[in-house]
């Protein structure tokens, strides 16, 4: 299991690999141009061992500005009965469920992502919100599955239960996307026996948490894709947040200064709230 981070360094920005820095000339555009079958070999070409001596400071999103990250909704049975219980027309999300087509739509571009150590935010048009942490695919050019990431569709439910076509709004603001700190580059056979979990902190003390399981998912990871895929053409891969099985109760809104701990297998993503 190989990990890639991306941090501000003395000599710029840097992309590692398991904490060793890859080539300067490295981005992940390049590596997800790659078939998922050459991938353990191209990588290992660009290691940079003369470079070993080079400190991580500052981690930065995994992520560069002209990806896009895409989602999926009503993936879980969990995510239906919450999404039905805000929304005034509830029998929308029962047909998205139960449909052959999934819910798609697109998050965020890469340079609006934060990640672990930066804050995440609610809309002050809001008074209802949630995170939503999410399985996060890393997809390459090709439309193969190569890693996974933490997740964090922030959500404004109290804007998309109003209307359905304010999703955008409820979903896609600044600081609703949070992703990292690392991408775990496995295959997704791999996935689908990961769990998801969330704690929220308010002054120190815990006043949520869940746990799910990726085997819950009432969609096939490789499904998701290949809608995704279908009519649309990502040159420079792409990341597709899968949707949550975990939801706070209907009495619970985030507050800032919480502090939302998102864990997806291998990877911990942690952001305050602003």
């Amino acid at each position: 299991m190989k990990k890639l981070s991306r941090y501000a360094t003395s000599a710029g920005p840097r992309w590692m690999l398991d904490g060793q820095p890859l080539v300067a000339s490295f981005t992940l555009a390049e590596l997800l141009r790659q078939p998922a079958s050459t991938l353990s070999d191209w990588l290992a070409r660009r290691r940079d061992d003369a470079a070993s001596g080079i400190q991580a400071q500052t981690v930065l999103p995994p992520i560069e500005p002209l990806q896009e990250v895409w989602a999926s909704g009503v993936t879980y049975l969990r995510s239906r009965d919450a999404r039905k219980a805000e929304s005034s027309v509830a029998d929308v999300y029962q047909k998205v469920y139960e449909a052959e087509r999934p819910e798609l739509f697109m998050k965020a571009v890469g340079w609006r992502v934060v990640t672990g150590g930066q804050p995440v935010r609610i809309r002050k048009d809001s008074q209802w919100n949630v995170p939503e942490p999410e399985l996060t695919l890393v997809i390459n050019t090709h439309g193969e599955i190569v890693g996974y990431t933490a997740g964090n569709d922030m959500s404004s439910r109290d804007i998309e239960g109003e209307n359905p076509l304010y999703l955008p709004q409820a979903k896609i603001y600044t600081g609703a996307c949070a992703l990292g700190p690392e991408i775990v580059l496995v295959d997704a056979e791999a996935m689908r026996a990961l769990t998801v979990t969330l704690e929220i902190r308010r002054n120190g003390a815990v006043v949520f948490s869940g746990e799910t399981n990726i085997a819950r998912m009432k969609r096939r990871l490789e499904e998701l894709v290949s809608y995704l895929y279908r009519e649309l053409d990502f040159p420079d891969g792409t990341f597709l947040m899968t949707g949550t099985g975990i939801v706070p109760p209907e009495s619970f809104s985030l507050q800032p200064g919480d502090q939302v701990k998102i864990s997806v297998g291998a990877v911990t993503l942690e952001n305050d709230v602003a």
